[in-house]
């Protein structure tokens, strides 16, 4: 015989709209977050006051036009590069954060990205987590402004490529050119001089085996190439801060018109 069931088991209680909106994460941001590594922050429906920001994370090697190894944690640049693309055209966007973990990688890939950055036409921060190595020194210091926590790294080298090389004159001729268009972006960027950088690229006595300088947190600070020390609340409270005068001199332009 069966026997009355409670007539509440079976009401289940739906959370309301504005509970919703609140914590419901959408799946496009899911699926950025898994496949990319990016998402825009706050991960909810309600548009942020202050400003909504965009979180692009750089991480492991730069893969340029050759493929890495599956097992490489790699950023792969025509990732990047279209992204960049839609958060310049996507007015729902205020601000881009970078977080930066790289060990470098393909010279004209990162140089593509951080230009990419520096003409992005938004409010932009970078905050470098671990290390900033090689090309990863332009990516640091292609938005409107940089921090390294304490602990982070970033080494100073010249351009080299592993593998068999002929050795020309034309060969070095292309090598330093491409040498000048890293330190003519590092320069440009940021309040380092291109004697001090090159003086930091030559060292032949900082490294072993090899020819650069590695410098950690406060010294990047020192040598002018990071503009500040800090980790992630200072890095959106400074990119708050910019988006927050962007604001204001758009509204000051649209009065005097």
């Amino acid at each position: 015989m069966l026997q009355n069931q409670d007539p509440k088991e079976d009401i289940v209680e739906e959370p309301l709209e504005t509970e919703k909106e609140e914590t419901e994460i959408p799946e496009e941001y899911n699926d950025t977050l898994k496949e990319f590594g990016q998402t825009q922050t706050p991960l909810t429906k309600k548009k942020n006051p202050r400003g909504n920001i965009y979180c692009l994370t750089i991480i492991g090697q730069i893969e340029g036009h050759m493929a890495l190894p599956p097992q490489t944690k790699a950023t792969k640049y025509e990732h990047i590069l279209p992204q960049l693309a839609a958060i310049r055209d996507n007015d729902e966007i205020d601000g881009l954060l970078i977080l930066l973990n790289t060990v470098g990688g393909d010279i004209e890939a990162g140089l593509a990205i951080a230009e990419m950055i520096a003409y992005l036409g938004k409010p932009s921060v970078s905050l470098v987590l671990g290390g900033g190595h090689s090309i990863g020194v332009p990516l640091a210091v292609s938005t409107n402004y940089s921090f390294i926590v304490p602990t982070a790294t970033m080494t100073i080298h010249p351009v080299r490529m592993s593998g068999l090389v002929i050795g020309v004159a034309q060969t070095f001729d292309y090598f330093e050119k491409m040498q000048d268009r890293i330190v003519e972006f590092v320069v440009r960027n940021s309040k380092i001089s291109a004697r001090r950088f090159k003086e930091l690229m030559l060292d032949t006595g900082k490294l072993a085996k090899d020819v650069g300088t590695i410098i950690i947190g406060e010294e990047a600070v020192r040598e002018g190439l990071i503009d500040e020390t800090g980790g992630l609340d200072q890095a959106i409270e400074k990119l708050y801060s910019f988006i927050k005068e962007k604001r204001e001199q758009k509204k000051q332009n649209q009065e005097q018109t």
